[in-house]
């Protein structure tokens, strides 16, 4: 009983050093991104047609910290993701260390790529969309508030769900999924998939589908990766019983 008790407050110890120091990175990432968040700012409107107003001092103050917050984030996640594999690393094989350390690269890349695609594509199609519904009635007035919150809840969805396919292939390595269950749960991730495309679109069903189809072609290519992995790793035993 004494040693579960202490294994547990091991085992708890240890979490709260990866957190404190996953937290510490974020803040540092955020220092030095607001340090910079001018330039970024800059190079996210330079492109841009429309002219941004403030209501407030407050209101370019909150953009920066978002700014900062999502550049931060970014940078956060391959700290994170090695943490959490030192976390679990003592429960692992040395098979399974070297594979689920792969994975550390991929989630940052996957991280970026999506961000991307929500910015450079999604975001204008939508924007634009809801910009030709005004037509000649409405003036168009943009706060730099509203206008990056709305690209904040555009993109950055899109930078998590895009690590969808290392999260699954991760977790079939583990042998906590499998593709067959995937195919199972096919119709329950799509309706979850769904509503999330809804929630993170504006309340217009062209945007609704715009969202939705790259997010049900990552599940398919999610259960396509977790065949591989499946398969690879039943060859790894099948020669290992061997």
């Amino acid at each position: 009983m004494e040693n579960r008790e202490m294994n547990l407050i091991d085992h708890l110890s240890e979490m709260r050093k990866r957190l404190i120091i996953i937290l510490g990175s974020f803040t540092l990432f955020l220092i030095l991104s607001f340090i910079y968040v001018k330039e970024i700012y800059d190079w996210i409107v330079q492109d841009s047609s429309i002219k941004l107003a403030i209501l407030g001092p407050s209101d370019i103050i909150w953009v920066y910290l978002t700014l900062a917050a999502v550049v931060a984030i970014a940078g956060t996640i391959p700290v994170a993701a090695h943490q959490i594999w030192l976390f679990v690393k003592p429960a692992l094989s040395s098979t399974e260390r070297k594979v689920t350390l792969a994975y550390i690269p991929a989630l940052f890349i996957l991280f970026i790529v999506g961000i991307s695609f929500g910015y450079f594509v999604i975001f204008p199609i939508v924007f634009d969309f809801l910009l030709s519904l005004t037509g000649d009635m409405f003036m168009s007035f943009f706060t730099a508030e509203k206008y990056f919150r709305f690209m904040i809840h555009i993109t950055l969805p899109f930078g998590f769900l895009f690590e969808l396919p290392v999260i699954i292939m991760f977790l079939t390595s583990l042998g906590i999924l499998d593709p067959y269950r995937l195919q199972k749960m096919r119709r329950y991730s799509y309706f979850g998939l769904i509503v999330t495309a809804v929630l993170i679109t504006p309340p217009d069903f062209v945007s609704d589908v715009i969202v939705v189809i790259p997010l049900l072609f990552l599940y398919e290519c999610s259960v396509l990766l977790s065949k591989v992995v499946y398969r690879r790793k039943q060859k790894q035993e099948l020669a290992f019983e061997s």
